[in-house]
């Protein structure tokens, strides 16, 4: 019997995230204000009581997300055997298993919600979602086209993210469409994430993160690059970094959670997203969330 702990990332937020926490709990509003010292701004105000708008800023939505998560996990009293992240998720994974203090696991969401704003403004990029097709006919698709265009994250068994520049976006759902995709839509992003057009994003926040001390983990985490579980904190440096440019694996992350054991997921943060794609991953899997 093992306990998996699972972190959402962008596009599960919400207003009034956290609220409750901060009002009931002695120890969440001193996180909480904290985090308001560290980002110089007044996160709180924001997550509380801002608008749609305000949350959607890539700027205010990581970190918005990270200290609700990082927040509720600290709030439980369980351990987990094993921890995983989507995308920005695997930042409030390796708080919850002790490889990053949540200071520097703030400060180094804020320097790549920051570092992503920028290349998205520098060069402008999206995603599309691509429903009911193998991996293998989107994979194979996306060669054919001349243009930035990538899997992005492979979400759960006939659904998978691309990314990339608005010419080869706008192409490949054309052809995947063609190819008999039951949906290709285009979605409402800052950018192209987790493809090349992130490589200037890619190397700032390497740099911030070759400068953050990484403790040995209390248990492993399955990483977005390749889905297999790490506790030297070299290697989860390594792949934290490659993170940002490379495909989220995360069929594969359950799937080798699974093998390895996990017999019930936790997912700690906003929204029910994860929830979803790990029963379309394993329609058995046991499943659970806090927000």
């Amino acid at each position: 019997m093992k306990k998996a702990f699972v972190f959402p990332g962008q596009g599960a937020q919400f207003v009034g995230m956290g609220k409750d926490l901060y009002e009931t709990s002695a120890e969440a509003k001193t996180l909480f204000e904290k985090a308001n010292e560290i980002l110089g701004f007044r996160i709180t105000d924001l997550m509380f009581e801002g608008t749609d708008e305000d949350l959607k800023q890539t700027k205010v939505t990581q970190p918005a997300i990270f200290l609700h998560s990082v927040i509720l996990a600290k709030s439980l009293t369980e351990r987990p055997d094993m921890v995983a992240g989507h995308s920005l998720g695997e930042f409030s994974a390796l708080v919850a298993n002790g490889a990053l203090s949540f200071e520097d696991g703030l400060r180094l969401v804020h320097a790549r919600a920051l570092a992503m704003q920028k290349a998205c403004e520098a060069n402008p990029s999206t995603m599309a979602a691509i429903i009911g097709l193998s991996d293998e006919v989107v994979e194979n698709t996306l060669k054919e086209i001349d243009e930035v265009v990538v899997p992005a994250n492979y979400n759960c068994p006939g659904q998978i993210v691309i990314s990339g520049s608005m010419k080869g976006i706008e192409t490949a759902c054309e052809k995947l469409k063609a190819a008999g995709a039951k949906r290709a839509l285009p979605l409402k992003v800052g950018g192209a994430f987790h493809s090349p057009l992130m490589e200037p994003a890619r190397q700032e926040l390497a740099d911030a993160i070759e400068r953050t001390t990484f403790s040995t983990p209390t248990c492993p985490v399955y990483q977005n690059v390749n889905a297999r579980p790490f506790t030297d904190p070299g290697q989860i440096k390594e792949n934290l970094i490659a993170q940002l440019t490379a495909s989220v694996h995360w069929t594969q992350t359950v799937q080798n959670m699974i093998a390895d054991g996990a017999t019930s997921f936790l997912e700690i943060g906003p929204g029910k997203v994860l929830q979803g794609l790990i029963k379309k991953v394993d329609p058995a899997a046991e499943t659970n969330g806090i927000q």
